[in-house]
């Protein structure tokens, strides 16, 4: 089976039990840890290491037998910005790249499947990406 990058939004989704996409995100990271690789990268581990004071609490809800982590390719470094200036181009407002756009570039080219539940920037700027989403 072909490996999944964890959008960090499934993630937060499952630590704060949200209302809306928390049984969601548990169910698909539970039917997809049987079957395939989970893959984070340090822009995933940063936003979700926001809810925790400190790295000891964030290595026990990211844990490594769970998670495979990688850096991000300098590949994708590239195709986000390329990505971004698209989306500048298209009026879009933030003025630094998103972390959407180095997420699903990592996705994009390593050619990993993707599972988050906002999948709308995705499927606009990475159009090649397998998406797993609500």
């Amino acid at each position: 089976m072909k490996p999944v990058l964890v959008d960090s939004n499934v993630l937060l989704d499952i630590a704060t039990d949200d209302p809306h996409f928390g049984e969601w995100s548990a169910l698909t990271l539970g039917r997809l840890v049987n079957g395939a690789v989970l893959i984070i990268n340090p822009i995933v581990y940063a936003e979700v290491s926001i809810g925790y004071a400190r790295i000891e609490e964030v290595e026990e809800a990211l844990p490594r037998n769970l998670f495979r982590r990688e850096p991000l390719p300098w590949e994708a470094a590239f195709l986000a910005g390329k990505c971004f200036l698209r989306y500048r181009r298209r009026a879009g407002v933030k003025r630094t790249p998103l972390p959407d756009f180095y997420i699903g570039a990592h996705a994009a080219v390593a050619g990993y499947r993707l599972v988050t539940r906002d999948p709308a920037r995705f499927r606009t700027y990475f159009p090649t990406v397998e998406l797993i989403a609500p």
